[in-house]
């Protein structure tokens, strides 16, 4: 076996990226909760604070400036 070779197999990915997404969802609707009427940059700061201890070598991106937008913006809907 050659380390090139190793890695994780597709149903741990599928995994890995259903957990991911849900720490997102979860530090979004915790934002969306408690952060009404702060600013866009507010809002950004408390998503990377809630998610950058949950991940290895965290790095955001344009996804979390489109949610901390969009929760600041009062885009986003809890129903679904």
């Amino acid at each position: 076996m050659e380390l090139s070779t190793i890695g994780w197999n597709q149903e741990a990915r599928d995994k890995i990226l259903l957990d991911s997404d849900r720490a997102l969802q979860g530090a979004v609707r915790e934002a969306v909760e408690t952060m009404g009427g702060k600013s866009r940059d507010e809002v950004y700061e408390f998503l990377f604070q809630k998610l950058q201890p949950q991940f290895v070598d965290f790095k955001p991106g344009p996804d979390l400036s489109a949610c901390a937008d969009a929760v600041a913006n009062g885009e986003v809907s809890l129903d679904g």
